[in-house]
């Protein structure tokens, strides 16, 4: 069949047979072909809500599809959808990434009494994070995104400072509940081998307050364990485990003896022979280390305690929307990336009202171009990894060679001297970024 249109050919009435044929071969051969990146095996994209929903669909069209053939998974984890599916769509997501071993996540509400309202939604939802995590049971690493022309609150901070955040149990998976007046609290544990319970008086309640029990697991513990030596063994940084083992002698000093006993048995002779080492400290005592130290270091810490420290780390290093998350198995095989920042609400308001918003989508760009390098390499897919490799410096390039940032960068900078000539809005920033990357990849 002649991929030339009828009114084509009208237009060249004199084309002979053989001239038809060879325009027809070389439309065949424009229209099958696709010069963009290959991708043999699937990604788990996992959209969100408010500002970085509308952002991450701009880094799909703009950055990611233009030059890369990917099949992407795709689940709604905005609110609207997670109230639809009463959050199985959480659910299912964790189980696709667990399927194709790489997740790509947008920013996410986790909704609060406000958000129960506002979204009219007939319970108060987990944290996406939380679910996806504790399905995973894998790790949280956050990394700094160093730019040269962002100072930083932390000065002395030279290199970075990698957290790994143990993703499972803890207050995310906690049981609390309001004593409404006197009453005790107990802990029963019943052994499934049919021993005596044991039993706990945790607290005689002489009028109304609150209580709470969570959990841990030996697997879990040594899985975030093997995970946090091995990243710090893959960038020759030495890793600290901090808790407060002092206080929870049983629930942190449980932490505290099998990462020991993980590091004597596995990895003591090799951390020596890279001349990096391992230590536990306690969490007031790293925290001060942490801002007296130039950085260079893996910093693992309990569920609560990295979602905290992240935050500072990420501000300390210039900004919250200078931070990459990525969760990853304890076998290195599976991984979810994802902004360590939220849904950027104040802006996404401003966005509803028709005002300029200038959102910083840097965390956002990354948690893709993590996700494919992940891809990458488990697909020995050189291509897609330079390619991974090439948006991230087009991102870091746009502001530290261009000049052109976001209002938070731009505010970094100048301070109080901040002028509306110093920053763009977000989409004239993704625009920057895309004619960079097009450079780059010559298009």
């Amino acid at each position: 069949m002649s991929l030339l249109t009828t009114s084509a050919r009208r237009l060249v009435p004199s084309l002979s047979k053989t001239a038809l044929a060879s325009a027809n071969a070389q439309a065949a051969r424009f229209y099958s072909k696709d010069s963009r990146i290959q991708v043999a095996n699937p990604v788990v994209d996992l959209d969100g809500d408010e500002m970085t929903r509308i952002i991450w669909q701009d880094i799909k069209d703009k950055l990611i599809l233009p030059h890369v053939n990917l099949d992407i998974k795709y689940y709604d984890l905005g609110m609207n959808y997670r109230e639809q599916t009463r959050d199985q769509v959480t659910i299912d997501a964790a189980h696709a990434i667990q399927k194709y071993n790489v997740g790509i996540k947008c920013a996410t509400i986790t909704p609060d009494e406000a958000r129960v309202k506002e979204y009219n939604l007939t319970e108060m939802y987990k944290s996406p994070n939380g679910t996806i995590r504790n399905i995973l049971n894998g790790t949280v690493f956050r990394e700094p995104i160093l730019l040269k022309s962002v100072p930083r609150i932390v000065p002395g901070w030279k290199s970075p400072i990698v957290i790994g955040r143990h993703a499972f149990g803890d207050q995310y998976r906690a049981t609390d509940f309001v004593a409404e007046g006197p009453g005790r609290f107990e802990m029963t544990f019943t052994p499934q081998n049919g021993g005596e319970p044991k039993k706990w008086v945790v607290y005689d309640y002489k009028g109304a307050g609150v209580g709470m029990a969570m959990y841990n697991t030996d697997e879990s513990v040594t899985g975030f364990a093997h995970s946090c030596f091995k990243m710090a063994l893959a960038k020759k940084m030495p890793l600290y485990l901090s808790t407060k083992n002092t206080i929870l002698k049983k629930y942190d000093g449980r932490f505290k003896d099998i990462f020991e006993d993980i590091y004597q048995k596995n990895y003591k002779a090799e951390y020596e022979a890279n001349k990096i080492w391992y230590e536990h400290r306690l969490i007031d005592d790293m925290v001060a280390q942490a801002l007296k130290s130039s950085g260079g270091f893996v910093w693992a810490c309990k569920n609560y305690d990295g979602d905290v420290q992240s935050d500072i780390l990420a501000q300390g290093f210039g900004s919250l929307g200078l931070m990459t998350s990525t969760l990853i198995t304890p076998d290195g095989k599976t991984l979810e990336s994802e902004a360590a920042h939220g849904t950027v609400t104040r802006h996404y308001r401003e966005h509803q009202k028709g005002r300029e918003t200038s959102t910083n989508p840097i965390a956002s760009i990354f948690a893709w171009t993590r996700g494919l390098a992940h891809r990458a390499k488990l697909d020995n897919n050189e291509a897609l990894l330079k390619f991974s490799l090439d948006l991230e410096k087009a991102c870091m390039d746009t502001v530290d060679v261009s000049g052109i940032m976001t209002k938070d960068l731009a505010l970094a900078i100048h301070g109080d001297k901040l002028a509306r000539s110093h920053y763009v809005t977000t989409s004239e920033y993704m625009q920057a970024v895309t004619d960079n990357l097009n450079k780059v990849r010559g298009h």
